[in-house]
């Protein structure tokens, strides 16, 4: 996670434990010893550091944790670096006994650098995982000049339906709050329909809602519910 923080991903505590590949037995306050092993093109300089390149952090993210939680750090370190994940799977290749490098395929086809919160990307998962299509990010909405005046967080353009997080500051800046009206009259002018999830929504009743607005299910589930479930709060 230092690593990410490092290459530029947010959403890192600024207490978060540094890991560290050293063979020693007791760890000092604060860092995490591991002996993994490292190869030399997965190392590089870093603010007069050595840290591992971005996709061998990316590697083991997705090797690491929960699944939601796995796919919040990794959406976060692809907006920031917009790394490959064919780069990351060929990582992969040259460590085929490491703990956890089964599930790395399936953490990376989940990972979307359109999220820009960890709330967006426990969204966007409870919605794979519900069923319904996986839906575009950060959707465009042209303004009179042809221009994108606003974003919607995700949805389906061909069904003008979209789902978004309103976070607390949404109702507690009124700034924020009164361009946020402004905003909404003018995305509903365009004939969109939007379902705005508030914290504290149950998962059943999201799900309820987005069928309700015309979006059908029927898509991958299984793995994903995990996610729905892990991911963080």
């Amino acid at each position: 996670m230092a690593a990410s923080a490092l290459h530029g991903a947010e959403w890192v505590d600024d207490n978060v434990p540094i890991e560290m590949n050293f063979a020693h037995n007791k760890s000092p306050a604060g860092v995490i010893t591991r002996r993994d092993t490292l190869l030399d093109n997965e190392i590089m300089g870093l603010r007069r550091m050595a840290v591992t390149t971005v996709t061998r952090t990316a590697f083991d993210l997705a090797r690491r944790g929960s699944l939601g939680r796995a796919v919040e750090n990794l959406d976060s370190l692809a907006r920031a670096t917009h790394f490959k994940p064919d780069d990351v799977l060929a990582v992969a290749e040259n460590h085929p006994r490491v703990r956890g490098r089964r599930r790395v395929r399936d953490v990376l086809d989940l990972i979307d650098e359109g999220a820009q919160s960890p709330r967006e990307t426990w969204l966007r998962l409870l919605l794979i995982a519900a069923g319904f299509p996986r839906p575009q990010t950060q959707i465009p909405i042209p303004g009179p000049d042809g221009y994108p005046r606003y974003y919607l967080d995700m949805g389906w353009p061909d069904l003008m339906v979209a789902v978004e997080y309103d976070g607390q500051q949404h109702r507690t800046d009124p700034q924020r709050f009164r361009a946020d009206v402004t905003r909404s009259e003018y995305i509903d002018g365009r004939g969109w329909r939007r379902i705005r999830v508030l914290a504290g929504d149950r998962r059943p009743d999201i799900v309820r809602r987005v069928e309700q607005a015309g979006v059908p299910r029927s898509a991958e589930r299984g793995l994903l519910q995990r996610a729905t479930r892990t991911s963080s709060a």
